[in-house]
């Protein structure tokens, strides 16, 4: 869904000025990366995708890549609208 692709290409294009990120380039291995923006990466997929990231998906291969979150979300969608309707 390149809706997901673009949101967040837009969002960490705010804190790399004078870098165009890849859609599967690894931030943490550029050294984009620390422990805060890590949570304010998470926050962010929180509140624009409506998904809640619980303590098991925080494995760095769900945010590598602009392309890793895509599909992390996509994959989280389905799921919390599974539940909701459930429960």
């Amino acid at each position: 869904m390149e809706a997901i692709e673009t949101k967040i290409g837009a969002y960490l294009a705010r804190f790399f000025p004078g870098h165009t990120l890849g859609a599967q380039e690894d931030i943490f291995s550029l050294g984009f990366v620390n422990s805060m923006f890590a949570l304010q990466l998470v926050n962010f997929l929180e509140h624009e995708f409506e998904i809640e990231i619980e303590n098991e998906d925080l494995e760095l291969d769900n945010f590598r890549s602009i392309d890793a979150m895509r599909g992390f979300v996509e994959r989280k969608r389905p799921a919390e609208s599974s539940a909701k309707q459930g429960g």
